[in-house]
């Protein structure tokens, strides 16, 4: 990837299940950042975007951005996007979710992805290398079947 790309920032809540983190598994990945919330520190995000369920679609010109995901259930994440407000946000649409999950609170998304999917997707979209992002993603098959990968 080229240098001049900032790494991948996953905020994630360290109140979600470890062994359904989708991301865990990534940690020490060289593109990614991962930390939790709330942050000990404030992080430089300008030149950043941010996977959201809402916002303009994310394209391939976006490519020179540095990526934000928040990583925890819709509910919390919804609270962890207050502090990021400012990160201009970029959907994912007409993908589908593998990631076996039922809400108890209703509030998924329709087109809501895993993290880990999600990941997946935008990196595709703005042409960064996947290798490795699904190799410990339980329901990867699936996944890549489902929306025609």
């Amino acid at each position: 990837m080229a240098s001049s790309v900032p790494p991948t920032v996953i905020i994630r809540d360290p109140r979600e299940n470890p062994r359904k983190c989708t991301i865990l598994p990534l940690k020490g990945h060289e593109d990614l950042i991962i930390v939790n919330y709330p942050l000990t520190r404030p992080l430089e995000l300008s030149g950043y975007i941010q996977l959201a369920a809402e916002g303009p679609e994310l394209q391939p010109d976006d490519a020179r951005f540095g990526l934000l995901l928040l990583d925890g259930s819709w509910n919390r994440a919804r609270k962890m996007m207050r502090a990021f407000e400012h990160i201009p946000k970029r959907t994912l649409r007409g993908y589908r979710t593998a990631y076996p999950r039922a809400s108890k609170l209703g509030t998924d998304p329709a087109e809501g992805l895993a993290t880990v999917e999600a990941l997946y997707v935008a990196y595709r979209i703005l042409g960064r290398p996947t290798a490795g992002l699904l190799d410990h993603y339980r329901w990867a098959a699936e996944f890549l079947r489902l929306n025609g990968f």
